[in-house]
């Protein structure tokens, strides 16, 4: 007999005997940019039943990829998990990801982006009109701001570019995570570079806590 005979809910022991596997696993599907947060969150509240697998964080340059990546990603785990969530917003999907979502059945980080669920979607909602001109940071960018910013709009080659990709913008907002100097002092220096005022905000997790810990209580209780 072959692992491959034995039930999705089954696997073989050393000595060839079949055991049940743990019941109520998680799986997490997510963007790379939110990998280091969620392993820290679910570090800190000992949910060792969830398992999280990202999808490249540079999906986010080319959103029009990000719904079939997370189709393809449930369709290979789903088998081997009581439960899928999927750890996006839309993410300028233009709602294409929550169709898709309803469709195979798994649940999603509710909000635009993660810049609104970082901070709260409905604090974030509530701001007045001057975020309209507001370039956000998280702690992900602030650390991989050329990878992600500076370099795919070609501004360390022609740097004279600069006013006209963010001349309508007014100022950065730091979007703190964790409460880290030297990544605050690399946000600071990014708004120098890109010429906006800089302002710092400490969100911590925000609804993504918040949802990991939904995620997780239902699950929990689903198996009692």
């Amino acid at each position: 007999m072959t692992r491959q005979d034995l039930p999705d809910d089954e696997q073989l022991t050393k000595d060839g005997l079949a055991v049940s596997e743990p019941s109520g696993r998680i799986l997490l599907i997510a963007c790379g940019a939110l990998a280091r947060e969620i392993l820290d969150v679910k570090a800190r509240n000992g949910w060792n039943h969830m398992d999280l697998t990202c999808l490249p964080a540079i999906l986010h340059v080319h959103p029009e990829k990000i719904t079939e990546a997370v189709e393809e990603a449930v369709k290979k785990h789903r088998n081997a998990y009581d439960r899928i969530f999927v750890v996006y917003a839309d993410c300028g999907t233009g709602g294409l990801l929550q169709k898709a979502c309803e469709r195979l059945g798994v649940e999603m980080v509710e909000g635009p982006h993660c810049y609104s669920f970082f901070e709260g979607n409905q604090a974030f909602e509530a701001r007045d009109e001057s975020e309209a001109t507001a370039f956000y940071l998280t702690d992900f960018l602030a650390r991989q701001f050329d990878a992600f910013v500076w370099k795919p709009l070609g501004l360390d080659r022609h740097p004279q570019l600069r006013d006209m990709y963010f001349g309508n913008y007014t100022k950065l907002v730091y979007q703190a995570q964790t409460d880290d100097p030297a990544l605050t002092k690399k946000a600071r220096e990014c708004a120098e570079r890109m010429g906006l005022e800089f302002e710092r905000r400490f969100t911590g997790y925000g609804d993504l806590e918040t949802t990991l810990a939904d995620w997780a209580q239902r699950s929990a209780s689903s198996e009692q």
